[in-house]
């Protein structure tokens, strides 16, 4: 007789902890915010994690949470494939770089910060996944992390929103170029993240209330919905070539 299954979600996460039980993790970006959430879980789900970044103080706080972590420039791509050469093989790669470059009114905006913008998130990520390629095993996943300016299309957002839409044109079409690899991506609505610190604390506190009565959850994101996102596409190996909106529900 079929085996019966009496809890789904204690099923569920043994199969996940499973599927993840030593398994070579990369997340570029991964010293803070929805990089280091991310690293954290697969960690907790048994993968061995390697989180790069160029700050050498969010390195440090990295190591003393249990991650290999390495100093790496995402825009250098000489250091970019020393790094992976000197890694070696491994699974799953997530892309968590990214940019504040590249938002305000198309008429008072400068071009020379969006093109940064491109520079920071959109190059970087490309850099990132070519010098990555010939070490990720068969079957393995890449996930990028875009944002959902690249569909909204809300006023103020075409610079950024651009810059995650070139990204996510390559999802579906590597689906198909790089397989047996996996590649999706996740794209995150507001989540409360260094991201934000642009503004100052009081301003970000008003904005993210603004924002939470505009999803339907009732609140702007924290850094582990995207991370929990994320290791599903992981361990899913069903799922390639999709753009997996993760934003409570945004409802304007």
């Amino acid at each position: 007789m079929p085996c019966q299954i009496t809890n789904f979600a204690e099923y569920l996460k043994s199969n996940i902890m499973v599927s993840l039980q030593s398994k070579k993790t990369v997340v570029a970006g991964g010293t803070s915010g929805i990089g280091l959430a991310t690293a954290l879980l697969f960690k907790k789900a048994g993968a061995t994690v390697t989180v790069t970044g160029r700050n050498a103080t969010k390195l440090s706080n990295a190591k003393k949470e249990g991650l290999q972590v390495a100093e790496v420039d995402s825009s250098n791509i000489p250091a970019l494939v020393a790094f992976f050469n000197a890694q070696g093989n491994f699974d799953n790669l997530v892309i968590a770089l990214g940019s504040t470059k590249g938002i305000g009114n198309f008429k008072d905006l400068s071009l020379d910060d969006v093109r940064a913008g491109f520079e920071e998130k959109y190059w970087a990520q490309l850099y990132t996944l070519k010098a990555a390629l010939p070490y990720i095993n068969a079957g393995g996943c890449i996930t990028l992390i875009t944002g959902n300016a690249a569909s909204r299309q809300l006023p103020q957002t075409s610079g950024i929103g651009s810059i995650n839409g070139a990204l996510e044109i390559y999802v579906p079409i590597l689906a198909k170029e790089l397989q047996p690899l996996r590649i999706n991506a996740v794209s995150p609505g507001i989540i409360d993240t260094p991201w934000w610190n642009f503004l100052p604390e009081d301003a970000k506190n008003k904005a993210f209330e603004e924002y939470a009565t505009h999803i339907a959850v009732g609140r702007v994101g924290h850094p582990g919905d995207i991370a929990h996102t994320i290791l599903f596409l992981s361990e899913n190996d069903y799922m390639t070539g999709k753009i997996i909106t993760c934003d409570g529900g945004s409802i304007s």
